[in-house]
């Protein structure tokens, strides 16, 4: 699933060429892109026809476009393989097109060169989706209103997170991943904000001292940083922007990925072990597991 640096790519590009936006037209395509909208395909796209589209948001790895003349948004899902892409009205109909929406394209109001594209929802393995969804007071679609900030959104409380962070009765990578404790954080940039402060993702979060807790929270804002200016990581063609392309940032990562090659640190081979139906990559020099409880 894309983590923080590429759907804020992805909410960057609907920023660009879909905010202001009026729907004119939404076709449901496959029905389990709407599944996650209880009232089907033709209710969705009827609610959201005639609407104008407001400003993209995103909070971690959820991104949704408010309505900007209702108090409901239009909650994005990418899974494993959505994509959002703003094409030509007039391109070929990719293989795996599962939602189209057509906008009204009045001069005034749209982006500059906006007019004449619309917006697809294209999904392989149709794990990802769109559905409507009522707001909260603060803005949120209703059903991620659970979901913590994320180490990029300035209202992020570095003092609450490390305080939380001792407490929990976890380990260090579990509570990376915990979208109720910092949201935005995958598989592969904890992997990679651990790497770079030298923790292993074993390490028992009570064993964190306040400035080890501020340094890994350091970290993790560099690596998303990084991947955001490479515009995301793309290990195959699943991910990409809302014009086709593909981030880059793959190439500079230090540890997922690296199984049996040498540590950009101290030269040893990095290590994976199957962690929680995933991976995890670590350099077993710099990154010593926790020593046993007696």
């Amino acid at each position: 699933m894309p983590e923080l640096p590429e759907v804020e790519v992805v909410r960057r590009g609907l920023e660009r060429w879909v905010a202001g936006r009026t729907v004119a037209e939404v076709e449901v395509l496959h029905p389990r892109a709407v599944r996650r909208h209880p009232a089907g395909g033709v209710d969705f796209a009827a609610r959201l026809t005639g609407h104008r589209l407001g400003t993209a948001m995103r909070r971690g790895k959820y991104l949704w476009i408010p309505l900007a003349d209702t108090d409901s948004s239009v909650l994005g899902h990418l899974g494993m393989s959505g994509q959002l892409l703003v094409q030509p009205s007039d391109a070929p109909d990719e293989k795996h097109l599962r939602i189209r929406v057509r906008f009204t394209d009045s001069d005034s109001g749209s982006a500059a060169g906006a007019a004449g594209t619309e917006l697809r929802f294209v999904d392989q393995r149709t794990f990802g989706g769109l559905s409507l969804h009522d707001n909260t007071p603060d803005g949120l679609p209703d059903v991620i209103a659970h979901i913590a900030r994320d180490p990029l959104d300035p209202a992020f409380d570095d003092a609450a997170f490390q305080a939380a962070l001792r407490l929990r009765r976890t380990t260090v990578k579990r509570a990376l991943l915990d979208q109720s404790l910092i949201s935005g954080v995958g598989n592969i940039y904890a992997d990679e904000a651990l790497w770079r402060s030298k923790l292993h993702y074993e390490r028992p979060t009570a064993t964190l001292t306040r400035p080890r807790s501020a340094e890994l929270l350091g970290h993790v804002r560099d690596v998303m940083n990084a991947a955001l200016a490479a515009g995301g990581t793309s290990f195959d063609s699943l991910y990409v922007n809302v014009n086709g392309e593909s981030g880059y940032f793959d190439r500079s990562l230090d540890a997922y990925g690296r199984e049996d090659e040498p540590c950009r640190r101290c030269g040893t081979p990095m290590r994976r072990r199957p962690w929680m139906n995933r991976s995890s990559y670590f350099c077993p020099r710099c990154q010593r597991p926790p020593r046993a409880s007696a």
